[in-house]
Order: structure tokens, then C-alpha cells, then sequence
């Protein structure tokens, strides 16, 4: 976020906001590729994996792609004119730190 900070006050005097999205797991085909994958390795089903990685998830599942391109197309938006130097976690609460 530092680096966000950054340029958020060195561009702001010139209109131009800058924000970050980070993300955390969504279902997505190479989502599902990667648990295909860990499944094979480890002798057990997708689901049983993506059980595994839903656990460690507070909202208790993978996000939907729109989700996080809601939350993009709102800082996109004049709804966000006066959000800057901001960094948004769109993970349903998997980051723990601050």
C-alpha cells in the first residue's frame, strides 16, 4: 500500500486517483485446474479440496468474478471521485493482518 500512498499524493494534485484491488480466491476456471491438480496429487476429489480451501475463508467460499469487478467498476465510478491512496481487499475476510 505503500507505493499506492505514493502516487496517490504525487498525482493527486493533477486529478488522477490511484487505488489497488487485491484479491483472494475466486472461481475460476484455472481455480478449478489448480484443484483438479492438488486432488490428483494428493489421491482425492476437487471437492474435497476446495472443501479444504473454503474452510480458511471467513465468508466460507470462493468469491464470484463479478464480485471483485463490482467493487473495480465502483472506484472506476464517480461514486469513488473522492477515494484515493487506497488499497481494497475483495477476499471475504481471508487476510487476517491489517
Amino acid at each position: 500500500w505503500g507505493y499506492v500512498k505514493t502516487l496517490a499524493d504525487e498525482l493527486g494534485p493533477s486529478w488522477i486517483r490511484v487505488n489497488a484491488v487485491f484479491c483472494g480466491r475466486f472461481a475460476t476456471e484455472r481455480q478449478i485446474e489448480l484443484q483438479e491438480e492438488i486432488a490428483r496429487r494428493r489421491g482425492t476429489t476437487r471437492e474435497e479440496v476446495l472443501a479444504e480451501i473454503e474452510r480458511d475463508i471467513p465468508l466460507r467460499r470462493m468469491g464470484d468474478p463479478g464480485e471483485l469487478g463490482r467493487v473495480a467498476a465502483f472506484l472506476l465510478s464517480p461514486a469513488a471521485s473522492y477515494v484515493t491512496g487506497a488499497g481494497w481487499l475483495v477476499d471475504g475476510g481471508l487476510v487476517r493482518s491489517l
